[in-house]
């Protein structure tokens, strides 16, 4: 806060009021998992308002919106990558015993909560699904 990068400041005094705000909604201390989500929202709040700056014609809130995103990026965990993700989700469809697409659901049941906000849920949903149509 003291270094005068007011970027940063602003955009982690925004995160920190995100966290007080869902300590509150949910009446107690956020594990880390929920912190990660309330960063995930965060995120996802920054994409929405560079789309609409770009559809309104406002480079300028698109940037601050830009560089916004560059500081919560640097405090979520690692994306797995793309054979992380697929060796995880063979685990998965293993261990779930599923053999066709519409097992999707108990593999996604046994999968998201080891990724722990490290890959997209439409993402995941997807490679499941390219992995169970292949069996």
């Amino acid at each position: 806060m003291r270094s005068g990068d007011d970027v940063r400041k602003r955009t982690l005094r925004m995160v920190l009021s995100a966290v007080k705000l869902a300590e509150v909604e949910k009446r107690g201390e956020l594990d880390e998992a929920a912190m990660v989500a309330v960063l995930h929202r965060e995120v996802k709040a920054r994409h929405e308002t560079i789309q609409d700056s770009e559809r309104a014609a406002r480079p300028d809130l698109a940037e601050a919106a830009q560089a916004e995103l560059a500081v919560l990026r640097s405090y979520l965990p690692q994306p797995l990558s793309e054979e992380e993700l697929a060796s995880l989700a063979r685990q998965a469809i293993e261990e779930t015993g599923a053999t066709t697409p519409a097992d999707q659901g108990k593999v996604m049941k046994v999968l998201m909560p080891r990724l722990q906000g490290r890959a997209d849920g439409k993402a995941v949903s997807e490679r499941v699904r390219q992995l169970l149509t292949s069996l």
